[in-house]
C-alpha cells in the first residue's frame, strides 16, 4: 500500500520555521521568550490542522495527541527553543518529522490508530536563559529539584518563576505535569547528530544506545599575586601555570579512559597585566557512556590537580557544580532502531550521545526509550552553520516512521512495561 508519508513536506515546514524565528545570527527560539512563544504558535497550528487535541501541562510543555483505541501511549518528543544564534535543526527536527509520521498513521489507521500517538515539545531543554537544561522533561519526570532552580535568574536578573509567570506557568505547580506519563509506553527522539562521527564514516544514521554521564566541576589553583616585572621566573608561585598544565593534563586523561574531558571556561585574580595570577578557577566537564569508567577518569583528574599543584607549589581546590550517571537505552528499542535504519539506507551504526537530550529525562524515569541521530555536516551544531543534507533529512524521517511502525508493534505485544507515575 503507498504510503503518504512526505518527508519533503518536513523540509518545507523546517525552512518556514527559520524564516519566522531566525535572523542573520542564526535561530533565536530561546525559552520562554517572544520568539519561542511564536515558535510554538506555530507548531501548535500545524497541530491542529493535522486533527490533533493539544494543551500545554503545569511545566509548559506542549502536548499534541491522536487517541488510539489503546490509552497505551507512544510518545515522539523534541524541543522547539534553541541557544541563541542556533542552528536551524537541533531540537526541532523531531518535532516536525514526528508531527509528520502521525499524520501518516491518522491517514492509514482513518484517525484511530491502534494505541495513542503523542508528540511532546519540551520546554528549555537548553537551558540557555537560565542555565538548567532538561527543564520541562525533568519536571515532567520527576527528577528536577525546586528548590535547585526557584532562585535561578538570567542575564537580565529576571528570575525563574517570573519568567514562567510570563507564558503561563505556575512555578510552584510544575511537577503536576508527572500525570501527562500515566500510560507512556515508549519514547523516540530524532536529532541530528551535532558532531563528527557518521559524517567521518559516510553514514546518514545512526542508533544511539544512552546518554553519557557527566562529572561537572571547578578547580581552583591558589598562588601568590607578584609584581610581573620584579619577580624572577623560577621564583614564581602563579596559579594559572597550574592551570595550564592542567588543561594538557585533561587530554591525557580522555585518551587513557575513552572518554571526553574539557575546561570551558578560566577566569584569574587579580586579573591585571603587572601580576602574576594569584588564583586561577577553571571549569572541568568529563563524560563518559560507562560508570566506572567515568570515576576513574574524576580520580585520575584528582591525583593530576594535586600533583601539579605540588610542583608549583601552589594550592588547588574542588567544588561540585553537577554530575549524571550514564544513561542507557532501552536494548529492544535499539535493536528495532538499528533495524528501521538498515531498511531506510542498509547501513547502521551504534553510538552513545555525548550531549544530554529528553531522552536523558524520560529514560531515568524507566520509560523504554530510543534516539535515532542524523548526520550533521561539518559536525557542527549551537551555531548557524549547523546543516545536515536535505537527502539525509529525509531518510531519518522516513526511518522514523519505520522505527514508530516497529515500536506501535512492540507495545501491542506487551514488550513495553507500565511506569507508574
Amino acid at each position: 500500500m503507498p504510503t503518504t508519508l512526505d518527508p519533503k513536506r518536513v523540509i518545507v515546514e523546517l525552512n518556514e520555521l527559520r524564516a519566522l524565528t531566525a535572523d542573520l545570527r542564526g535561530a533565536q527560539r530561546v525559552a520562554f521568550t517572544p520568539t519561542w512563544s511564536k515558535a510554538r504558535e506555530w507548531l501548535e497550528g500545524k497541530c491542529r490542522e493535522a486533527g490533533l487535541e493539544c494543551h500545554r501541562d503545569a511545566a509548559g510543555n506542549f502536548w499534541a495527541t491522536l487517541a488510539g483505541t489503546s490509552p497505551k501511549a507512544l510518545l515522539i518528543g523534541g524541543h522547539i527553543d534553541s541557544v541563541p544564534n542556533g542552528g536551524w535543526l537541533d531540537g526541532c527536527l523531531n518535532l516536525v518529522a514526528g508531527l509528520e509520521v502521525i499524520r501518516r498513521i491518522r491517514a492509514e489507521t482513518k484517525g484511530m490508530p491502534p494505541l495513542t500517538l503523542r508528540l511532546v515539545d519540551w520546554a528549555d531543554e537548553e537551558g540557555a536563559r537560565f542555565g538548567r537544561s532538561l527543564f520541562g522533561s525533568a519536571a515532567c519526570c520527576g527528577s528536577l529539584e525546586l528548590e535547585s532552580v526557584r532562585h535561578l535568574t538570567d542575564k537580565d536578573g529576571i528570575a525563574l518563576p517570573d519568567a514562567l509567570e510570563a507564558v503561563g506557568v505556575d512555578f510552584d505547580r510544575i511537577l503536576e505535569s508527572q500525570q501527562e506519563l500515566a500510560h507512556a509506553a515508549a519514547y523516540l527522539e530524532l536529532h541530528i547528530e551535532q558532531g563528527p562521527v557518521l559524517l567521518e564514516r559516510g553514514l546518514s544514521l545512526g542508533a544511539v544506545v544512552g546518554t553519557v554521564g557527566v562529572e561537572r566541576h571547578a578547580v581552583t589553583f591558589l598562588g601568590q599575586a607578584a609584581h610581573s616585572g620584579s619577580t624572577p621566573m623560577h621564583s614564581r608561585r602563579d596559579a594559572f601555570l597550574a592551570a595550564g598544565r592542567m588543561a594538557q593534563e585533561i587530554y591525557a586523561i580522555a585518551q587513557r579512559y575513552g572518554g571526553v574531558c574539557t575546561i570551558g571556561s578560566c577566569t584569574t585574580k587579580p586579573g591585571i597585566v603587572t601580576s602574576v595570577v594569584e588564583e586561577c578557577r577553571i571549569t572541568l566537564d568529563q563524560r563518559h557512556l560507562d560508570k566506572p569508567a567515568l570515576a576513574a577518569m574524576l580520580a585520575a583528574a584528582h591525583d593530576s590537580a594535586e600533583r601539579i599543584a605540588r610542583e608549583g607549589h601552589v594550592g588547588v581546590s574542588w567544588d561540585h557544580l553537577w554530575k549524571i550517571d550514564p544513561i542507557p537505552f532501552s536494548a529492544q528499542l535499539v535493536h528495532l532502531c538499528e533495524e528501521a535504519i538498515e531498511e531506510t539506507c542498509a547501513v547502521t551504526h551504534r553510538m552513545p550521545s555525548g550531549p544530554l537530550h529528553d531522552a536523558a529525562s524520560v529514560a531515568r524515569k524507566g520509560i523504554p526509550t530510543v534516539m535515532l541521530f542524523v548526520q550533521s555536516l561539518k559536525g557542527i551544531s549551537h551555531n548557524q552553520l549547523e546543516d545536515t543534507s536535505e537527502g539525509d533529512l529525509e531518510l531519518s524521517v522516513i526511518a522514523l516512521d519505520r522505527l514508530a511502525s516497529r515500536t506501535i508493534g512492540w507495545i501491542a505485544s506487551g514488550g513495553h512495561r507500565k511506569v507508574a507515575v
